[in-house]
């Protein structure tokens, strides 16, 4: 791959969805208690400011859920779209928690979602988390009642392993549903679906890998050291010695930006996962983040870089 050919557009799943390679996740829209929503930049203002660059630059595809912010996630989203004129691709999430035990349950999130969004459907439907309480073909049967419903055009699942896939691509086929994606953990530091062939299981069933999270929370934009941790919840969950560790990668990240114009450590990390067949859906809480995000599109690590940032983690 020449260094600088940029990618094309792709198509989720066998669906009629296509759209450039790069979403954007809201997780932290709404949320206060791991992401410090409505602190110093990080007002409503801000996400709209994010949002409309995200569309101006041809990014349409937005990732939410019903727990994200408890709901403020998917009701911000909602208004931002309500206020363009734009196309937007909407997917939202289904929390299959233990006490959902009917298909029932599905249903009447969806409907809450939908009523936040301000939209009569959604372009995606997932499930967020493979909770075992329920079947995977009971759920996936209620996912079909929804798209004969309307309320959806697409389904699929997100954290699911590779016989967890295989039976959600099995149950859906039985109504002549496709299993459009699979949205994973997935980045430079988080290569384990890759590693144990869920991602090439995903692609011999034709279900897009979104991958989430591709930043590491952060951790691969360079801004974070040993002296200037993550703040808040998420400085628990990474130690010193990784801290360590990311100093040094970093600088490869960043040596291989100079080679392309410049582009930033972050860049190269999306870039990477976009190399990689994935749909990556970083954050942005703020217009700078979404400008940072956007500067991953446009061109492409060679296959030499690919390769050496493989053998590096």
């Amino acid at each position: 791959m020449a260094a600088t050919q940029s990618h094309k557009n792709i198509r989720i799943g066998i669906s009629g969805l296509t759209i450039k390679p790069l979403g954007i996740g809201t997780m932290a829209w709404g949320d206060r208690l791991m992401w410090d929503y409505g602190k110093g930049g990080f007002s409503d203002e801000d996400l709209k400011q994010a949002f409309e660059a995200s569309l101006e630059a041809g990014v349409t595809f937005f990732d939410t859920a019903e727990i994200y912010g408890s709901g403020r996630s998917e009701t911000l989203l909602g208004r931002f779209i309500k206020s363009s004129q734009e196309k937007v691709i909407v997917t939202t999430k289904f929390m299959p928690f233990p006490w959902r035990l009917r298909g029932k349950s599905l249903l009447s999130a969806l409907r809450r979602s939908l009523d936040r969004l301000e939209m009569e459907k959604v372009d995606l439907y997932l499930i967020h988390w493979p909770i075992p309480t329920v079947s995977i073909g009971r759920w996936m049967q209620a996912m079909a009642q929804a798209v004969d419903e309307g309320l959806i055009d697409n389904v699929g699942v997100s954290n699911y392993g590779i016989e967890q896939t295989r039976r959600a691509h099995s149950a859906l086929a039985k109504f002549g549903i496709p299993l459009a994606a699979n949205q994973l953990r997935y980045s430079l530091f988080s290569r384990q679906v890759e590693r144990k062939g869920l991602l090439k299981v995903c692609e011999e069933l034709d279900v897009t890998v979104v991958a989430y999270s591709p930043l590491e929370q952060g951790l691969l934009t360079g801004k974070y050291s040993v002296e200037n941790p993550p703040p808040g919840i998420r400085s628990l969950r990474t130690s010193r010695k990784k801290l360590r560790e990311l100093t040094s990668f970093v600088n490869l990240l960043r040596n291989i930006g100079e080679k392309h114009d410049g582009k930033t450590p972050a860049q190269v990390a999306i870039n990477w996962t976009i190399c990689k067949g994935t749909l990556p859906i970083p954050g942005a809480k703020n217009l700078r983040q979404a400008r940072e995000n956007l500067g991953a599109l446009g061109w492409s690590l060679t296959d030499e870089q690919v390769d050496l940032l493989d053998s590096k983690t």
